[in-house]
């Protein structure tokens, strides 16, 4: 169930209650599908973060793609930008994360010769 972006709620049902900031995440191929156990959740941030901070801070939910990402196996895209793990999210944004075999490539730097 996807929570409504700009909502403002509190326990008790109120209103008046603080923002809920949310960047999405769509998860591809089966590798990373088996890790985290879904294709497309979102993720609370209160502030403009990296890509690592907010798989570090999410452990719950993507715990399982910190090891990938250490091994420099993601290939992550923000809004339709190839990214790294130092790309700056917030409010709004859409992360792709893919899994990716051949290590030597990452998508952020020049392709091997």
């Amino acid at each position: 169930m996807r929570q409504q972006r700009g909502r403002r709620s509190n326990e008790e049902g109120d209103t008046r209650g603080e923002t809920h900031h949310m960047v999405t995440v769509l998860v591809f191929g089966l590798t990373l599908r088996d890790a985290v156990g879904e294709t497309e959740f979102e993720c609370e941030v209160s502030e403009p973060t990296t890509v690592r901070k907010l798989i570090e801070t999410n452990q719950d939910r993507m715990g399982p793609l910190l090891q990938f990402l250490l091994n420099r196996e993601l290939m992550i895209a923000v809004n339709k930008k190839v990214s790294g793990e130092d790309t700056v999210i917030k409010d709004g944004d859409i992360m792709k994360l893919s899994h990716q075999s051949r290590t030597s490539y990452d998508g952020t730097r020049d392709i091997p010769v």
